[in-house]
């Protein structure tokens, strides 16, 4: 008896893209509550085209195809940040993004982490407004952006960073695009998000927006008003923090994990050096007195 003869090849092949296809959404979902919803909605639409296919149940189908397309419609509602991002990423051709394979010069180093808390410090303890765009593997594009700003193309340095947000400058207002070692950009326009608009000023609506759209991507943000730290990721924003819990979020989210794990006890080190350095204990507690006056007073310009 011929093997092909008794598995149907095209129904093979059409279980298992669809089982890839599933498995490559499941790796992509990484809040519980979203991948409970996409069980769901994988579980009702599996029992549709089980039904249409091996059971004549028109009523059943019917209902469960209904049951199906209202689900979609809700889907897409609330899931209308993330759609939109996957059909950029497709229309743009960056299937490495989607497939979570970031290429390997967009890895931040122990080196960028310092420089990073370095800069975000020193602002923060002259209040200088500032946006600094971490980009991890989202390969992000002019396009990505409102206005895509100046080329910098320069090496990274607390120095230069400074500079870029000194206040009689153009570029003092925009953002600051960081790829690897390198500045790209200077005076980069964020599109904003719509969560928090009556809590949160312009540059936190802002990191919020890119990071809502590429989830490989963070952003430092400094108030202009309080001096406060905060660091978006994934439409997320921690605030307040201090420099030293800064370092610690960077660590985790963009250090090298190769010499994280040699250097594990000297970056431990690292940490409990800057939670003693005294220009750290003063940032500590203007958070600590301010922290409730800017959900309040921050305004626009932040």
């Amino acid at each position: 008896m011929n093997f092909w003869g008794i598995i149907n090849l095209k129904l093979l092949l059409d279980v298992l893209f669809a089982i890839g296809f599933g498995l490559l959404l499941f790796s992509r979902v990484k809040e519980q509550r979203t991948l409970w919803l996409l069980r769901g909605y994988l579980f009702l639409v599996s029992s549709a085209w089980f039904i249409q296919r091996y059971a004549y149940l028109p009523l059943t189908s019917k209902l469960i195809d209904a049951v199906v397309l209202a689900c979609s419609l809700s889907l897409a509602i609330l899931w209308q940040g993330e759609l939109r991002r996957l059909m950029e990423l497709l229309g743009t051709g960056r299937l490495a993004v989607l497939l979570g394979n970031p290429p390997k010069e967009f890895r931040a180093t122990k080196t960028t982490i310092t420089q990073l808390v370095d800069t975000a410090g020193k602002l923060s303890q002259n209040r200088r407004g500032a946006l600094i765009v971490v980009d991890l593997g989202s390969d992000l594009r002019p396009e990505d952006f409102l206005y895509s700003g100046t080329t910098i193309d320069a090496q990274l340095s607390t120095d230069l960073l400074i500079n870029l947000f000194a206040t009689d400058t153009p570029l003092h207002d925009g953002a600051v695009l960081v790829k690897g070692n390198k500045i790209i950009s200077a005076g980069v326009i964020l599109p904003l998000s719509r969560q928090g608009i009556s809590r949160y000023g312009t540059r936190h609506l802002a990191a919020l927006g890119i990071t809502e759209r590429f989830d490989r991507c963070i952003c430092i943000v400094v108030s202009e008003e309080t001096g406060t730290l905060s660091l978006a990721n994934q439409g997320k924003l921690e605030r307040p923090i201090t420099s030293s819990r800064l370092q610690e979020l960077l660590e985790n989210l963009i250090g090298n994990q190769n010499s994280m794990g040699t250097n594990k006890s000297s970056l431990s080190k690292n940490v409990l050096s800057q939670s003693t350095n005294p220009s750290d204990n003063i940032i500590s507690d203007i958070n600590e007195k301010e922290s409730n006056k800017s959900e309040i007073f921050t305004n626009k310009r932040d």
